[in-house]
């Protein structure tokens, strides 16, 4: 049987429309002007990747992998803040890594910003990006 929709809340009309608007702060290192920080669409907030970047000079903190990935989460936390949400939200996040053997550096970091419920993760490996980033993190958080 084929769901007909607008017969309950869990199938909706079709006709219905999704606000969704672009979000930026100042108080985080933007990693390019061509997307936004987040997207805030109805009770959710989606966090484009977010490298660690200064927010002073924008570009990477440090050579460091764990230097990085601290200031990922600390720009994540920063944009969730300023969007009106928290890193206790947070249901899903992607750790995009240039190395793939770092997941020690990324659960103790982890476990910093999630001491308790972490959010469900996926951790895939990528090709190098530009100028010496070494990891990117995005997520959906709940608004």
């Amino acid at each position: 049987m084929r769901p007909v929709y607008g017969t309950n809340s869990f199938y909706p009309k079709k006709s219905t429309i999704i606000e969704r608007t672009n979000f930026n702060t100042s108080k985080a290192a933007r990693m390019s002007q061509a997307f936004p920080q987040a997207v805030l669409a109805e009770k959710f907030v989606f966090v484009s990747g977010t490298p660690g970047l200064d927010v002073n000079t924008g570009k990477v903190v440090s050579d460091s992998f764990e230097d990085q990935t601290r200031q990922a989460f600390q720009n994540i936390q920063v944009i969730l803040e300023e969007a009106g949400t928290t890193m206790s939200k947070v249901v899903k996040t992607t750790i995009f890594m240039v190395a793939g053997n770092d997941f020690s550096i990324i659960n103790k970091v982890y476990g910093e910003f999630f001491p308790e419920n972490p959010p469900a993760r996926s951790t895939p490996q990528v090709m190098p990006f530009p100028a010496g980033i070494l990891i990117s993190v995005e997520c959906i958080a709940l608004h």
